[in-house]
């Protein structure tokens, strides 16, 4: 039996892609007891917080709220919107593009996917290729994530948005905004997205538990057309409720509603321009850092272009297995944890052990991100893993031009 490593001392860090860290006013505002769901503040409070959460996907339209996860969302979208044996295109830039791929083919849909790798963003050309060799239309939606979590990579979903009008395309747009909602801009309206899904527990600083559905016209039109949708998923008495009990189909999470207002009203308190360059300069920062490691040894950042680099989640890349040696050490000396590398080797594959990635969304500020580089440099020099000088002076100096 393996020997159990105590936790290190003092407040502990988790820097993984969600869970992120949760606010202390988000937590407090979810300690307390359990409320009346049937009169009173909760009821009153939600023409409100739909209109704030709307705000932060910068949309008028729609939103259908689900107690679930990103799965949860992934799942509503096209239930909601497409026929069985419906035809999506996914392209995909990592797994989490491919999963949601195979959440639609649990649905009944034909899937039809465009592999890009898991160091490379969408190709247009490629995907305008797919569309115009659609002569018959039979793709209902472009399945299309945003910031895939275990790459890191950031898609150009305007330029998406563009090649299916180019094209001459009907195909719905659904954005999977899971890892970059509140942290990388998104517009929703403006970017001609028709549904964005998201979840409670990255860029919302809620604990994991909700899954939301924005949805415009065009989509709320698709469901309209569908003979059924069942009386869970549906998402039209969820946008649309005339009691409290319809914006859950059922009893209400009562206490992440809590926790959902107060960290809303921070993120419209910082405002959305502010919390978008915050995550920029923090992405900068650690790139700084990441960039002078990798100038020796095994250390490099898993996308090499900075303009398709999330603003919230960074994917790294060691031999193996340094990576996970690295992860065990600072987890267990320092108290500060680092995400997994999710789908970037087969399972079982050795090769695993030669990822990790920073999360830095939400409630995040310099400091902490500096803290994080410094014990990742520490953990190097410790288990002697070889990297670049200079990291932490580059990623100070990134802070200090703000």
């Amino acid at each position: 039996m393996a020997e159990k490593i105590p936790p290190a001392p003092g407040r502990p860090y988790l820097a993984i892609p969600g869970p992120s860290v949760m606010p202390d006013a988000v937590l407090n505002a979810m300690h307390r007891p359990a409320p009346n769901i049937y009169a009173g503040e909760l009821p009153e409070m939600m023409p409100g917080l739909v209109a704030d959460l709307k705000r932060v996907a910068r949309t008028d339209h729609q939103v259908a709220m689900y107690i679930g996860n990103g799965h949860a969302a992934w799942e509503a979208a096209p239930v909601n919107t497409l026929s069985p044996r419906g035809r999506v295109l996914v392209p995909a830039t990592g797994r989490l593009g491919l999963r949601w791929g195979e959440v639609a083919k649990s649905l009944g849909l034909e899937v039809e996917v465009i592999d890009f790798g898991k160091q490379s963003p969408m190709d247009m050309g490629r995907i305008a290729e797919a569309l115009r060799a659609d002569g018959e239309q039979r793709i209902k939606a472009v399945l299309a994530v945003h910031v895939d979590t275990s790459s890191s990579i950031r898609n150009d979903i305007p330029a998406l948005r563009a090649t299916l009008d180019e094209v001459g395309h009907p195909a719905l747009l659904m954005a999977d905004c899971i890892a970059s909602l509140g942290c990388d801009r998104f517009e929703m309206d403006a970017w001609g997205v028709d549904v964005t899904v998201t979840g409670s527990q990255k860029g919302l600083m809620v604990p994991p538990g909700m899954a939301f559905v924005f949805f415009n016209d065009r989509a709320e039109a698709a469901r309209a057309r569908l003979p059924r949708v069942s009386w869970y998923w549906d998402w039209s008495p969820r946008a649309h409720a005339e009691e409290f009990f319809q914006y859950h189909g059922g009893t209400a999470p009562t206490h992440h509603l809590y926790g959902l207002r107060c960290a809303l009203d921070m993120i419209h308190g910082e405002g959305m321009e502010a919390v978008w360059q915050r995550h920029e300069t923090l992405a900068r920062t650690i790139w700084a850092a990441c960039e002078a490691w990798s100038r020796k040894g095994d250390f490099a950042l898993n996308v090499a272009e900075r303009a398709h680099r999330s603003h919230a989640v960074t994917a790294l890349r060691l031999r193996s297995p340094d990576a996970t040696r690295l992860r065990d050490w600072v987890e267990g000396k320092l108290g500060l944890t680092l995400g997994i590398g999710l789908g970037m080797a087969p399972p079982g594959d050795q090769a695993w052990h030669g990822f990790f990635r920073m999360g830095h969304m939400g409630h995040v500020n310099g400091q902490m991100i500096m803290g994080l580089l410094g014990g990742v440099e520490a953990g190097m020099q410790a288990l002697d893993i070889a990297h670049g000088a200079g990291a932490l002076a580059a990623a100070a100096a990134v802070l200090a031009e703000g």
